[in-house]
């Protein structure tokens, strides 16, 4: 650039290296909004799909937290008491079994635990869960849960998805397609030590909804503690910068292969999860080191007992999850022989189920309650089905109690995000065989749970083949009376 001191004698001599500046200063500050405005251009011709969404209407909850309890507890030895199966033991069903049974089974078989009341409310706990019962007034029991398969393959596929026969998005795949996430640094959608069978990815799998909305696991069911976390979110050799470079590449050739190819819901995805996995090595390392929790946190969850520290474990992430803004949180637990499916050994099983998860599921909603987080975070227990009033094996060989698949009543629990504590509601039969009262399919707790997120289960929908899906498919009523 050069300049003239006369305009007479416009004798161009050089612009000082200070003097451009200052001449060209808004120059500069165009070329930087021209950056922005284009940022901003991009962002509104691509915009992700897990940005935050308001929901259908207010919301109680924002995030839910589903502690699944893989192979199905059994009702009256844990949640729902049975005066009459005590009277009565070993004495035949007065009335007729489903027409359906998984296996044989005998005569009624009264529960070998005692039940006491606990909170103001009086609800009544079974003693494998003495830790649990200290929360009860924060517990929503739904006693008359059913659905339509005794098999554990269909019945998990109907309580994750909403169907036993065919593929479909799973829960936490419909939330997150219908609110996004409060944070773009880490998945939406989280499930610590999932199964692998009786459906396996499936359980967490986004079916026909853009792929962008599936689960991402953390570990599996089998794996130690150690292994449930996000593996590879560090890099020493390459720094930041260069990968940013990297990645821009890649993206630039992905987005190209788009415009031959049209829309597809795999590559766009794809490109989805890299830009994830790379804002992820900024929150993951930190999220997943739990060795800054006090030591009374990490005792609360029961990580100083051998015991209790696996399943502990993933509570205490998934709090550290929740409290970051991932919607959807899955802690599964399935550990040892047959899990919670107790065929056979249901007095030895039990027992050493429940003090797996016992004192970590306290210290997960102790902990999400003193931080203020339960209020707006819906915590769901529960298995696929629960188990039979009487026994299976049992005349057999006295050694081998156990009680066989009953998908016809039994009982899971809410807490938090706005339902009733110390609330029971529905019930089974006088022997806990079948619901009877204020029935709650699954189809109606998935309503109830997308009603909590302020979710209209019915308005939730997504075209595919020529057809309107959606969660609850035709199906589905809320429990309205589940909140406060």
């Amino acid at each position: 650039m050069m300049r003239s001191h006369d305009p007479r004698h416009p004798t161009p001599k050089p612009l000082t290296r200070r003097e451009m500046l200052r001449q060209a200063n808004i120059g500069f500050g165009s070329l930087a909004l021209s950056a922005l405005l284009a940022d901003s251009a991009r962002a509104a011709a691509q915009p992700d799909p897990l940005d935050p969404r308001p929901p259908h209407y207010r919301a109680r909850a924002k995030r839910v937290i589903f502690l699944f309890m893989k192979g199905g507890p059994s009702q009256m030895d844990t949640f729902d008491p049975k005066p009459r199966l005590q009277h009565d033991h070993g004495k035949p069903l007065p009335f007729k079994k489903p027409r359906l049974q998984f296996h044989h089974t005998g005569n009624l078989f009264a529960s070998p635990w005692r039940f006491q009341r606990h909170g103001k409310s009086g609800t009544q706990v079974s003693e494998l869960f003495p830790h649990i019962a200290e929360c009860v007034d924060d517990l929503c029991l739904i006693h008359s849960v059913h659905g339509t398969n005794a098999a554990h393959g269909g019945a998990t596929l109907k309580l994750h998805t909403g169907s036993d026969t065919f593929i479909r998005p799973s829960l936490g795949s419909w939330i997150t397609y219908g609110l996004g996430t409060e944070n773009q640094n880490l998945p939406a959608f989280v499930t610590l030590s999932p199964t692998l069978f009786h459906g396996g990815a499936v359980n967490f799998g986004a079916a026909f909804l853009p792929a962008v909305y599936q689960g991402t696991p953390l570990g599996h069911a089998g794996v130690g503690v150690e292994d449930v976390r996000m593996k590879y979110t560090t890099n020493d050799r390459t720094p930041t910068s260069l990968q940013r470079l990297q990645l821009d590449w890649l993206q630039k050739l992905q987005r190209q292969q788009l415009t031959k190819t049209g829309p597809d819901s795999t590559l766009e995805a794809r490109i989805q999860s890299f830009e994830l996995a790379f804002r992820m090595q900024t929150a993951m390392p930190e999220l997943q080191d739990v060795n800054n929790e006090s030591p009374e946190t990490k005792a609360l969850y029961g990580l100083d007992n051998e015991i209790t520290r696996e399943y502990g474990y993933q509570c205490l992430l998934a709090r550290r999850f929740a409290e970051r803004g991932v919607r959807f949180i899955q802690v599964t637990h399935q550990k040892g022989e047959g899990h919670w499916d107790q065929h056979q050994r249901l007095l030895e099983r039990h027992p050493e189920n429940a003090r797996q998860v016992d004192k970590p599921i306290a210290g997960l909603l102790k902990d999400l309650k003193r931080r203020g987080l339960l209020k707006d975070t819906l915590v769901l227990w529960g298995g696929e089905f629960g188990r039979t009033p009487v026994a299976e094996n049992y005349k057999k060989d006295p050694r081998k109690n156990g009680r066989d698949h009953n998908p016809d009543g039994f009982t899971m629990w809410l807490a938090g995000g706005g339902v009733k504590g110390g609330f029971r509601y529905g019930a089974t039969d006088e022997y806990g065989y079948y619901a009877v009262e204020n029935k709650v399919h699954v189809h109606d707790l998935h309503a109830t749970i997308l009603h909590a997120l302020g979710l209209d289960h019915k308005d939730l929908t997504y075209r595919h083949a020529g057809r309107d899906f959606r969660l609850t498919d035709e199906f589905g009523e809320v429990a309205h009376d589940l909140f406060a």
